[in-house]
């Protein structure tokens, strides 16, 4: 049985001002040798609770044969050819309608740049606190901004524990200005490769949908993009924190009301139709819920995330 919490408000009240006047983000806490997760940080025991309970409804049972079942890895070698994308299309289809996500192989971006761009947004994160103070915003419309946890600092409302270097209006050459200069042009290489996946993934959904392979090209609903690059350093107490957030370890997805995990594939990109695709496509492509778990780690993770609308 949990524990009972009790909340103070005004503790958390004063922690939240007192965290955002420093400007350091969480990676300032640890640095500054936390031991034990702040209040603003610690989701109470019902919310913790609440994400296992859909499966005490299952037998054991119907649970074996939804964790046996295989998350989507979607090869797109060759998927210029008839058959191949036939076959890719199809898979993308039934990934999209039953799981919401799925992962890609042998997408076109190089391992070289994938990993190039996880060391750069590292890097930045573990600049010293007086150099990163200087894009420290909660100004969300700014091109770049680095912060702690989006939405009001609310004393009701548990923080993430993360911090996020955040890259918008990337179809513009001049924003890559405004980026720092220690991930600058590993930003600029990774987005050009994801504009190629980009372009890919709009004919292949389109004809999954069964339309003309231009048509969400069209729509444009993806011309826009943004990066979130989240860093997640080592917590005291994970087990009193929960990140709606995906990330390369960690993640789960909700899938017939069972939490199944996503095993990381080395050099994939994780697809997530969230709900942007269910609205266009009057439901047909799925948006699911998904969580990341924080556990007991020596080393930070990190989590890069392209929008597109």
């Amino acid at each position: 049985m949990a524990s009972s919490v009790v909340v103070d408000h005004s503790q958390r009240e004063m922690e939240i001002k007192a965290f955002h006047e420093s400007k350091a983000g969480v990676k300032g806490l640890v640095d500054a040798g936390v031991t034990k997760l702040p209040s603003m940080f610690i989701h109470p025991p019902e919310n913790l609770l609440s994400y296992s309970l859909p499966e005490a409804l299952f037998e054991d049972d119907h649970l074996h044969k939804i964790r046996g079942l295989q998350f989507s890895v979607i090869d797109l070698t060759g998927f210029d050819s008839p058959e191949s994308r036939k076959w890719v299309v199809e898979e993308i289809r039934s990934a999209a309608e039953s799981w919401g996500f799925f992962q890609l192989v042998n997408h076109g971006i190089p391992l070289h740049v994938m990993e190039g761009i996880q060391r750069g947004v590292r890097a930045f994160h573990e600049l010293p606190q007086e150099e990163k103070a200087k894009w420290y915003s909660r100004d969300f419309a700014r091109k770049v901004n680095f912060f702690s946890f989006h939405g009001d600092l609310s004393a009701a409302t548990p923080a993430d524990w993360r911090d996020t270097l955040s890259c918008k209006a990337l179809q513009d050459p001049e924003s890559f200005e405004a980026i720092p200069q220690i991930c600058r042009e590993e930003v600029r290489e990774y987005m050009e490769g994801i504009d190629g996946v980009v372009m890919k993934l709009s004919e292949l959904f389109s004809e999954a949908l069964g339309l003309a392979s231009d048509y969400l090209a069209g729509t444009k609903c993806f011309n826009a993009r943004s990066m979130a690059c989240h860093y997640f350093p080592i917590c005291p107490e994970p087990h009193l924190t929960l990140l709606l957030q995906d990330s390369v370890g960690g993640l789960q997805i909700l899938h017939q009301g069972v939490w199944i995990d996503v095993p990381p594939v080395k050099g994939a990109l994780l697809a997530n139709i969230a709900d942007m695709m269910q609205i266009i496509t009057n439901g047909k492509f799925k948006s699911v819920e998904h969580r990341l778990l924080l556990r007991p780690t020596v080393e930070p993770r990190i989590s890069i995330a392209c929008f597109l609308y």
